[in-house]
């Protein structure tokens, strides 16, 4: 029988993180626990026996660790998989979610502690998402990824129309910007500006990754920093990333986020600042994600003559961001992710 409730399996040695991420969940009441692992073993038997619609995962354990089981998982029987990760823990994520995992919830300490109950809110607003989520989308993208390793997609561009790309992306997004990002060539005659849902202490690491597989500098953006072509600036997780001029240069501007901000980064504040600082030589470009972060950014920069692109509901791990952006007549072009790195191309040489 179909259960009415969304079954979540919760792997984690720790009995204490495993019965108070129970808690949280149970306090939905359409979310159930079905069922408790220790390991990647007890995990794969756990999924087989109870065959749940979500599972939250710590990666290190004994026995199976979580990149194992993962792998087991994505071949076997894939299911949608929340990794539950310390903040000291960032390339134990990004690895994660390169073997399939759809998104993270940060811990605030690795030790067993009650400041575990701080992520409440985020993990049931990512658990209640699960039926947003498409795997299939994010296997395939993955798949896409590994088959390019190596490659730069795009042709070198001679001449350019545009000055600046401004990119937002929530869930599904580390592995969408790899797609795009990896496909630039170098000397590339225009700079990047991104937003990424992201927690404080993971962007960095996010940049540091994308920066050893991309033919242009991708860096995390400082405060006050030259904006300047053929590189990426990542705004920094708990920020917002915008744009000011001064004696005829661009420099970022980092904001730090305030408590009562939905969205952290915000798309649509960087976007508006770009609009405002680039009108018709800006390129916006909207990337998976829930909610509709980056709708009001997309449409002034298509308001001020920029051109927009937003992802097609073909590739998008979540269709939200990129759904409410066309809805709402904001972009000009809606691509498939891996038509958008030629889509930039072909804008920028003003063809």
């Amino acid at each position: 029988m179909p259960r009415k409730k969304t079954g979540v399996l919760i792997v984690d040695d720790s009995a204490f993180n495993r019965q108070t991420i129970k808690k949280m969940l149970e306090k939905d009441p359409n979310i159930e626990t079905v069922a408790v692992a220790t390991d990647g073993v007890d995990a794969i038997a756990k999924t087989m026996k109870y065959r749940p619609d979500i599972i939250t995962l710590d990666v290190e354990m004994p026995e199976m660790d979580g990149f194992a089981f993962l792998r087991w998982l994505m071949k076997e029987r894939p299911t949608p998989v929340i990794v539950v990760s310390s903040y000291s823990d960032t390339r134990t994520v990004f690895r994660a979610l390169e073997l399939g995992a759809v998104d993270f919830v940060a811990k605030p300490t690795r030790r067993a502690s009650m400041e575990l109950r701080n992520i409440e809110d985020d993990l049931l607003r990512k658990v209640r998402s699960i039926k947003k989520y498409s795997l299939n989308k994010l296997r395939s993208n993955l798949e896409l990824i590994a088959g390019r390793k190596g490659k730069t997609e795009v042709m070198p561009v001679k001449r350019r129309t545009v000055d600046v790309i401004a990119i937002g992306s929530s869930t599904g997004g580390p592995a969408a910007l790899q797609l795009i990002l990896t496909s630039l060539p170098p000397r590339f005659p225009t700079a990047v500006l991104i937003s990424q849902h992201m927690p404080r202490g993971f962007t960095r690491s996010l940049a540091e990754r994308l920066n050893r597989m991309a033919a242009i500098t991708i860096k995390e953006a400082g405060d006050g920093e030259k904006i300047e072509p053929a590189t990426a600036y990542i705004c920094p997780g708990g920020s917002h990333l915008l744009v000011r001029k001064h004696r005829g240069s661009y420099y970022t501007e980092i904001r730090r986020a305030e408590d009562g901000d939905r969205y952290v980064p915000s798309i649509d504040l960087m976007m508006k600042s770009v609009a405002d600082s680039f009108g018709k030589k800006a390129i916006g470009v909207i990337l998976t994600g829930m909610g509709d972060d980056g709708r009001s950014g997309m449409l002034e920069i298509k308001r001020r003559g920029g051109y927009t692109i937003a992802e097609s509901q073909d590739t998008a791990v979540i269709y939200g961001m990129p759904r409410e952006a066309v809805r709402a007549g904001a972009a000009v072009s809606v691509k498939p992710l891996d038509q958008i790195p030629d889509e930039l191309a072909r804008i920028i040489k003003g063809t």
